[in-house]
Protein backbone atom coordinates (compact mmCIF):
# COMPACT_ATOMS: atom_id res chain seq x y z
CA UNK A 1 0.00 0.00 0.00
CA UNK A 2 1.46 3.58 -0.79
CA UNK A 3 2.27 5.89 1.96
CA UNK A 4 -0.95 8.45 2.09
CA UNK A 5 0.88 11.35 2.75
CA UNK A 6 2.82 10.48 -0.58
CA UNK A 7 -0.09 10.28 -2.57
CA UNK A 8 -1.78 13.54 -0.85
CA UNK A 9 1.68 15.82 -1.86
CA UNK A 10 1.79 13.80 -5.07
CA UNK A 11 -1.69 14.86 -5.88
CA UNK A 12 -1.20 18.59 -4.33
CA UNK A 13 1.90 18.54 -6.65
CA UNK A 14 1.13 17.26 -9.73
CA UNK A 15 -2.63 17.50 -9.97
CA UNK A 16 -5.13 15.03 -12.09
CA UNK A 17 -2.20 13.32 -13.66
CA UNK A 18 -1.15 11.74 -10.42
CA UNK A 19 -5.01 11.86 -9.20
CA UNK A 20 -6.02 9.48 -11.89
CA UNK A 21 -2.25 7.38 -11.61
CA UNK A 22 -3.85 7.14 -7.65
CA UNK A 23 -7.69 6.48 -8.51
CA UNK A 24 -6.28 3.59 -10.89
CA UNK A 25 -3.96 1.91 -8.17
CA UNK A 26 -5.62 3.09 -4.84
CA UNK A 27 -9.60 3.88 -5.77
CA UNK A 28 -11.20 5.60 -2.48
CA UNK A 29 -8.97 7.06 -0.74
CA UNK A 30 -7.38 8.60 -3.74
CA UNK A 31 -10.49 10.07 -4.06
CA UNK A 32 -10.89 11.00 -0.45
CA UNK A 33 -7.62 12.79 -0.69
CA UNK A 34 -8.70 14.29 -4.34
CA UNK A 35 -12.08 15.65 -2.95
CA UNK A 36 -10.00 16.77 0.18
CA UNK A 37 -7.73 19.00 -2.01
CA UNK A 38 -10.38 20.43 -3.71
CA UNK A 39 -12.07 21.71 -0.24
CA UNK A 40 -9.09 22.94 -0.25
CA UNK A 41 -8.72 25.35 -3.48
CA UNK A 42 -6.02 23.23 -4.72
CA UNK A 43 -8.16 21.30 -7.31
CA UNK A 44 -12.28 21.58 -8.96
CA UNK A 45 -14.58 19.46 -7.36
CA UNK A 46 -16.22 18.16 -10.65
CA UNK A 47 -12.89 17.65 -12.10
CA UNK A 48 -11.66 15.51 -9.34
CA UNK A 49 -15.06 13.33 -10.06
CA UNK A 50 -14.34 13.13 -13.35
CA UNK A 51 -10.53 12.06 -12.75
CA UNK A 52 -11.17 9.24 -10.57
CA UNK A 53 -14.47 7.89 -12.48
CA UNK A 54 -11.77 7.73 -15.26
CA UNK A 55 -8.94 6.36 -13.62
CA UNK A 56 -11.66 3.61 -11.78
CA UNK A 57 -12.67 2.46 -14.87
CA UNK A 58 -9.55 2.03 -16.43
CA UNK A 59 -7.86 0.27 -13.42
CA UNK A 60 -11.24 -2.35 -14.17
CA UNK A 61 -10.60 -2.64 -17.51
CA UNK A 62 -6.70 -4.04 -16.48
CA UNK A 63 -8.05 -5.52 -14.61
CA UNK A 64 -11.18 -7.10 -16.38
CA UNK A 65 -7.94 -7.88 -19.70
CA UNK A 66 -5.99 -9.69 -17.14
CA UNK A 67 -9.21 -11.94 -16.52
CA UNK A 68 -10.11 -12.01 -19.95
CA UNK A 69 -6.92 -13.15 -21.57
CA UNK A 70 -4.34 -13.93 -18.62
CA UNK A 71 -3.41 -17.19 -18.30
CA UNK A 72 -6.21 -19.10 -16.09
CA UNK A 73 -5.67 -21.96 -14.40
CA UNK A 74 -8.74 -23.78 -14.70
CA UNK A 75 -8.56 -22.89 -18.76
CA UNK A 76 -4.52 -24.56 -18.72
CA UNK A 77 -5.38 -27.89 -16.28
CA UNK A 78 -9.03 -28.57 -17.77
CA UNK A 79 -8.13 -31.98 -19.82
CA UNK A 80 -7.42 -32.40 -16.28
CA UNK A 81 -9.99 -31.80 -14.05
CA UNK A 82 -12.33 -34.28 -13.07
CA UNK A 83 -15.75 -34.31 -14.81
CA UNK A 84 -17.42 -32.94 -11.41
CA UNK A 85 -15.20 -30.14 -11.00
CA UNK A 86 -15.96 -29.21 -14.79
CA UNK A 87 -19.35 -29.03 -13.93
CA UNK A 88 -18.46 -27.02 -11.04
CA UNK A 89 -16.53 -24.17 -13.15
CA UNK A 90 -19.34 -24.19 -15.59
CA UNK A 91 -21.85 -23.46 -13.26
CA UNK A 92 -19.92 -20.95 -11.47
CA UNK A 93 -19.47 -19.37 -14.94
CA UNK A 94 -23.03 -19.64 -15.41
CA UNK A 95 -23.81 -17.63 -12.67
CA UNK A 96 -21.44 -14.76 -13.14
CA UNK A 97 -23.65 -14.58 -16.85
CA UNK A 98 -26.94 -14.96 -15.44
CA UNK A 99 -25.61 -12.81 -12.06
CA UNK A 100 -23.35 -10.54 -14.13
CA UNK A 101 -24.86 -6.65 -13.06
CA UNK A 102 -25.58 -7.80 -9.53
CA UNK A 103 -22.04 -9.35 -8.94
CA UNK A 104 -20.19 -6.71 -10.29
CA UNK A 105 -22.21 -4.25 -8.61
CA UNK A 106 -21.04 -5.54 -5.34
CA UNK A 107 -17.75 -5.98 -6.40
CA UNK A 108 -17.37 -2.31 -7.27
CA UNK A 109 -18.81 -1.37 -3.80
CA UNK A 110 -16.02 -3.70 -1.59
CA UNK A 111 -12.79 -2.48 -1.90
CA UNK A 112 -11.12 -5.66 -0.73
CA UNK A 113 -13.14 -8.42 -3.32
CA UNK A 114 -13.59 -5.79 -5.89
CA UNK A 115 -10.49 -7.19 -8.15
CA UNK A 116 -11.80 -10.67 -7.82
CA UNK A 117 -14.90 -10.13 -9.56
CA UNK A 118 -13.50 -7.93 -12.24
CA UNK A 119 -11.14 -10.64 -12.66
CA UNK A 120 -13.96 -13.51 -12.75
CA UNK A 121 -15.56 -11.18 -15.36
CA UNK A 122 -12.71 -11.58 -17.64
CA UNK A 123 -12.27 -15.15 -17.05
CA UNK A 124 -15.99 -15.77 -17.99
CA UNK A 125 -15.55 -13.81 -20.86
CA UNK A 126 -18.69 -11.40 -19.97
CA UNK A 127 -19.19 -8.90 -23.00
CA UNK A 128 -16.98 -5.80 -22.67
CA UNK A 129 -19.67 -3.20 -23.52
CA UNK A 130 -22.04 -5.32 -20.47
CA UNK A 131 -18.87 -4.88 -18.47
CA UNK A 132 -18.12 -1.59 -18.53
CA UNK A 133 -22.20 -0.57 -18.44
CA UNK A 134 -21.87 -2.14 -14.66
CA UNK A 135 -18.39 -1.00 -13.72
CA UNK A 136 -19.01 2.65 -14.81
CA UNK A 137 -22.89 2.46 -12.48
CA UNK A 138 -20.97 1.49 -10.00
CA UNK A 139 -18.37 3.62 -10.31
CA UNK A 140 -20.45 6.77 -10.87
CA UNK A 141 -21.97 5.87 -7.62
CA UNK A 142 -19.44 5.04 -5.29
CA UNK A 143 -17.01 7.80 -6.47
CA UNK A 144 -20.01 10.32 -5.74
CA UNK A 145 -20.39 9.13 -2.72
CA UNK A 146 -16.52 9.11 -1.50
CA UNK A 147 -16.29 12.57 -3.10
CA UNK A 148 -18.87 13.96 -0.63
CA UNK A 149 -17.10 12.39 1.96
CA UNK A 150 -13.21 13.25 1.11
CA UNK A 151 -14.97 17.15 0.62
CA UNK A 152 -16.80 17.78 3.58
CA UNK A 153 -14.67 15.63 5.96
CA UNK A 154 -11.37 14.62 4.07
CA UNK A 155 -9.24 16.33 6.43
CA UNK A 156 -9.52 12.78 9.11
CA UNK A 157 -8.27 10.74 5.34
CA UNK A 158 -6.16 8.70 7.68
CA UNK A 159 -9.13 7.72 10.05
CA UNK A 160 -11.20 7.37 6.54
CA UNK A 161 -8.92 4.56 5.24
CA UNK A 162 -8.90 2.69 8.39
CA UNK A 163 -12.69 2.73 8.56
CA UNK A 164 -12.87 1.96 4.72
CA UNK A 165 -10.96 -1.01 4.97
CA UNK A 166 -12.55 -2.41 7.92
CA UNK A 167 -16.18 -1.86 6.10
CA UNK A 168 -14.95 -3.32 3.00
CA UNK A 169 -13.13 -6.70 4.55
CA UNK A 170 -16.86 -6.74 6.39
CA UNK A 171 -18.42 -6.75 3.01
CA UNK A 172 -16.29 -9.52 1.90
CA UNK A 173 -16.72 -11.80 4.61
CA UNK A 174 -20.39 -11.48 4.61
CA UNK A 175 -20.49 -11.66 0.21
CA UNK A 176 -17.90 -14.96 1.03
CA UNK A 177 -20.67 -16.47 3.49
CA UNK A 178 -23.19 -16.20 1.60
CA UNK A 179 -21.60 -17.17 -2.02
CA UNK A 180 -20.20 -20.01 -0.40
CA UNK A 181 -24.20 -20.97 0.96
CA UNK A 182 -25.37 -20.55 -2.12
CA UNK A 183 -23.32 -22.37 -3.70
CA UNK A 184 -23.46 -25.27 -1.56
CA UNK A 185 -27.48 -25.24 -2.02
CA UNK A 186 -26.67 -25.14 -5.56
CA UNK A 187 -24.41 -27.96 -5.46
CA UNK A 188 -26.57 -30.06 -2.76
CA UNK A 189 -29.41 -29.58 -5.31
CA UNK A 190 -27.03 -31.09 -8.36
CA UNK A 191 -26.03 -34.20 -6.67
CA UNK A 192 -29.89 -35.18 -5.40
CA UNK A 193 -30.62 -34.67 -8.86
CA UNK A 194 -28.14 -37.21 -9.99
Amino acid sequence: MISLDWISSGIASCGYAALFAASMLEGPIATVIGAFLASQGLLEPGAVYATVVLGDLAGDLIYYCVGCFGSMPGRRWRNALSLSRRRQLAVLQAYLHQHAGKTLLIGKLTHAAGFLVLLAAGAARISLRRFLAYSLLGTLLKSAALVLLGYFAGAAYHRIDSYLWLASCAVLVLAGVAAAFLLRRHFMLDLSEA
